[in-house]
Order: structure tokens, then sequence, then C-alpha cells
């Protein structure tokens, strides 16, 4: 239902340590969807350019609230790393979220299992590291108005504290980010508010 609540990250989380000689870095954050998680991934990935892996795993909401779960071995042997990161977030069961454990290899085999051990651990060192709090699932449309309108759908937007960023190009875009609970009286009173004037997108960029 649209006002249950789930578990995320609180922020982003970081964790280290050693087994044999090989370090460990433990990373997490919140991703309100696959863009968020990738860019995340992309960005831990050009941080850590000179490890020997840095390996990903998420459990993020899709369209249709539809749940997606990835985990990459990046190179470990199959089996020994993204799933044991992925184990975790699923096993906390937290969603919207991201992790990316890097490696860097002391020059000693650890093995399926002590690898497995070793990113499991890193991934929910990060997640305490960053702490779990409950979140209320969000939805995202678009308004487009002409400049006449603008000014009542912000101060409609500012009023219900609703999360959105505005463009004024030929028209005015708002990009708006809500509690799902509320998205459609949200829609509706804006609707109402410009006499049906306003473009709604309810699935900007799919």
């Amino acid at each position: 239902m649209a006002d249950e609540t789930y578990r995320t990250v609180a922020g982003r989380g970081r964790a280290t340590f050693e087994v044999q000689g090989s370090e460990f870095i433990g990373h997490a954050a919140p991703a309100a969807d696959r863009d968020e998680a990738e860019a995340f991934v992309a960005d831990i990935r050009a941080e850590y350019d000179d490890a020997t892996h840095n390996v990903p795993a998420y459990r993020v909401r899709t369209g249709g609230d539809i749940l997606r779960e990835y985990g990459d071995d990046d190179g470990e042997p199959s089996g020994s790393a993204g799933k044991p990161a992925l184990n975790v977030l699923q096993q906390e069961a937290v969603e919207n979220v991201v992790a990316v454990v890097t490696r860097y290899y002391g020059g000693t085999n650890l093995g399926v299992g002590g690898l497995a051990r070793s990113y499991s651990s890193a991934v929910k060192d990060a997640i305490e590291d960053a702490g779990i709090t409950e979140e209320r699932p969000h939805e995202r449309f678009a308004i487009t108005v002409e400049y006449d309108d603008s000014g009542t759908v912000r101060g409609i937007l500012e009023s219900e504290d609703a999360d959105f960023e505005a463009d004024y190009g030929e028209r005015a875009d708002f990009e708006v980010r809500v509690p799902k609970a509320e998205g459609e009286g949200l829609r509706d009173r804006i609707r109402s508010a410009t006499s049906g004037r306003a473009d709604i997108d309810d699935d900007p960029g799919e």
C-alpha cells in the first residue's frame, strides 16, 4: 500500500578492515532508483580506480513497485562477492540501497568462503555505519504550465512541503517528489487551481 514504510539507510556509510593483507572498504548509500544506484557505483569505481575489485550490489524499486536486485562479482570467483553482498541487503530487509565493496589485494588468496565472509562483513559494517531508518514510498511526477500559472503551482508545492525543482524555459517545468499517499491529492489540487491547464506527467523519464 502507498502509505506503508520500508527500511533503508539513513545516509552514506563506510567501513574498512584488513584480512590477511587484503584491504576491504565497504560503502553504502541510499538510492531512489536504479540510475542513482548505478551512479554511486560509477563514482566509487572512479574514486578507487586503482583497486583490485569494486563489487556492487543494490536493491531498488523500479516502475510499478518492482524490486530490482543486483550483485556482481567484478572479477572475483563466481558467487564469492556479489551474491554475498546482496544477501546482506536482503537479510537486513533494506530497500533503495546501494553498496560497493572495494578490495585491494594483499597477496594471499582467501578462497571463496573467505571472500564471501569478507564481502558480507564489509556491506554489513557499512550499513551499520550509515544507520537504518524507516521511509515512506515516494513517487515522482512532472508539471508543466504557462508562466501565468507558475506562481500558483509553486505556492501549492511549497505549502504542501513537497520536494521539487523548477525550471523556467519557454514554460515553467516542475519536477516533483512526494510520498505516494499524498501524490494524487496534490495533483488534483493543482489541476483544480489551474482549471485543468497544468500538464501533468505521472511517469517523467520513463
